[in-house]
């Protein structure tokens, strides 16, 4: 890095002068137009005005096979990558099951329609607008879907109840992520992407990285299910109890720490979701070893505790997203435990000296 001086001239306008090996690499002379962007961020970024990011927003795909799979991993990546129209081209002609995947595809990817389509080409199109797209409303969203599915899967472990059909809510969460990642992928390509979000870079990668550990947290919901309807032993009501309360407890360390990271409440609660979190591994180890004398229950039940364990991670991994944010705008200098340790440290030394 290197700085410069800022000028001005008769106008009063500033300006400064640009590296010589910058603008001879991009083959900039004097008067030529380069693009500049101001950022939410407080930077200003300069771009020679023929210089594009690496991801092109029409691609065209020659679909050389007549298997579907590949074709459903294709536009998948596409749409990851931010891209805005994929042309499918087929040597001969698509298939019945290849147009049932793109069609599935598209219903499944938010924003995203066929929009023509013959024998030998399908042109796929994400009609999204970044402007509309609110990421932290969008992160809440997944939020609910995800923390919902748990609590029906684990009260089908702790209540015998039906847990309904959690694979509609799954594909509505792998919608959401999606998106989110769709947003997170264009963010980081175009410069003028992560503005028109209302983001800065970092609160992207903050609400990306939230979307990560939700969608995890909802992948842990369906597994819980699949366990639950695989239990043929009788569960003592009392392990049901505690089941119930270190699910609850896991459920509001992710509850609050994407209340953190969206701005709902202040970094203490972080605080105390990482607190908590450490509770709960606590009493997943000592409800471990109470299961290890029924072998049933404990075959049966390990399973769902490790995903309970693994639940108050992803939160605990959200609440650590916040604490990086409160310390790098100033927010958080000293964790409130060990302030508080400090300050009983304090008065335990003036109580021993009279102080």
């Amino acid at each position: 890095m290197e700085t410069r001086k800022i000028q001005t001239v008769s106008s009063g306008t500033y300006t400064v002068s640009l590296p010589k090996e910058w603008a001879e690499s991009q083959d900039i002379t004097a008067g030529d137009t380069v693009s500049l962007h101001t950022h939410i961020d407080g930077v200003l970024a300069l771009q020679a005005q023929e210089c594009t990011d690496d991801t092109p927003e029409r691609i065209a795909v020659q679909v050389a096979h007549a298997d579907a799979e590949p074709l459903e991993r294709t536009l998948r990546a596409a749409y990851a990558v931010g891209a805005k129209e994929v042309r499918l081209e087929a040597v001969d002609c698509f298939t019945t099951d290849q147009r049932r995947i793109v069609d599935q595809v598209a219903r499944n990817l938010t924003g995203v329609s066929v929009t023509a389509e013959s024998e030998s080409t399908i042109t796929v199109r994400t009609l999204l607008d970044t402007e509309e797209v609110s990421v932290r409303q969008s992160v809440c969203q997944l939020k609910f879907v995800a923390l919902s599915m748990h609590r029906d899967a684990t009260a089908a472990v702790t209540e015998d109840t039906d847990p309904g059909n959690l694979a509609d809510r799954d594909d509505q969460a792998d919608r959401l992520y999606a998106m989110i990642d769709w947003s997170f992928a264009r963010g980081l390509a175009r410069l003028g992407e992560v503005d028109a979000l209302g983001l800065t870079r970092p609160e992207l990668f903050e609400l990306w990285g939230t979307t990560r550990e939700l969608e995890r947290v909802a992948d842990h919901a369906e597994g819980i299910a699949t366990v639950a309807a695989e239990i043929d032993v009788a569960v003592d009501d009392s392990i049901k109890n505690d089941l119930r309360e270190i699910a609850a407890t896991a459920r509001e360390i992710v509850a609050d720490a994407v209340s953190v990271i969206v701005g709902d409440v202040s970094v203490e609660t972080a605080q105390q979701a990482l607190t908590a979190r450490d509770r709960v591994r606590e009493e997943i180890a000592t409800l471990e070893r109470r299961l290890e004398e029924s072998s049933d229950e404990g075959t049966q039940l390990g399973p769902v505790l490790d995903r309970l364990r693994r639940t108050a991670e992803h939160g605990g991994n959200i609440a650590e997203f916040g604490l990086r944010h409160a310390i790098r705008h100033g927010e958080l200098t000293e964790p409130p435990q060990e302030a508080a340790n400090a300050e009983d440290s304090t008065r335990e030394s003036h109580a021993s000296t009279g102080g």
